[in-house]
């Protein structure tokens, strides 16, 4: 079990840590989180059937327990929501880590904003499939979806977050080359 617990750590650890962060927007929180994965993959690997990837297992475990911290916390949805507004997270580290310089980038900045107005459900999607690059059938398995209801969600979700960068655009006056808003 050690070799292939150690094998998982190595090849996920940080995709896993990539989506609870950009779930949790808290670099510790994340952590923490990260460990409570690996703990119930510990627990629970004896019972894992194969069904699925690992990766696409991880996921489903990693967003399970984040649905359990927002659960735990008081008011969880309204903390949910609270959570994807990068105005109000501080992430405090001398060493910037990829996922910061990204966001730094003003287009991204812009984008992130926008699909902090997106709904939950939009969001988990869009990190999954196009920052975590899982396909349509890994995403389906992560979220105990169907692929119908993946690619439903996918598609209303980028409709969404292209019409609200679109009125965010129009609304603050900026120009298309200040920020592209493409597919």
């Amino acid at each position: 079990m050690n070799s292939v617990f150690d094998d998982l750590y190595a090849k996920y650890h940080h995709d896993v840590y990539q989506f609870l962060f950009y779930m949790v927007k808290n670099k510790e929180l994340a952590e923490d989180l990260v460990q409570e994965v690996y703990i119930r993959v510990l627990k629970s690997y004896g019972r894992f059937e194969g069904k699925s990837s690992e990766k696409t297992w991880l996921f489903s475990i990693a967003r399970n327990v984040a649905i359990d911290h927002f659960r735990k916390q008081k008011g969880w949805k309204q903390r949910i929501l609270e959570k994807f507004d990068f105005t109000t997270q501080d992430i405090k580290d001398d060493e910037l880590m990829p996922e910061e310089l990204a966001l730094r980038n003003e287009n991204t900045q812009f984008m992130y904003k926008c699909l902090d107005q997106c709904t939950i459900d939009q969001r988990m999607v869009i990190i999954l499939r196009y920052i975590q690059e899982l396909t349509i059938t890994e995403t389906a398995e992560s979220l105990g979806w169907t692929e119908s209801k993946v690619k439903t969600t996918q598609h209303r979700a980028l409709k969404a977050l292209k019409k609200l960068m679109e009125d965010r655009i129009e609304k603050e006056g900026l120009s298309d080359e200040e920020v592209r808003v493409e597919r």
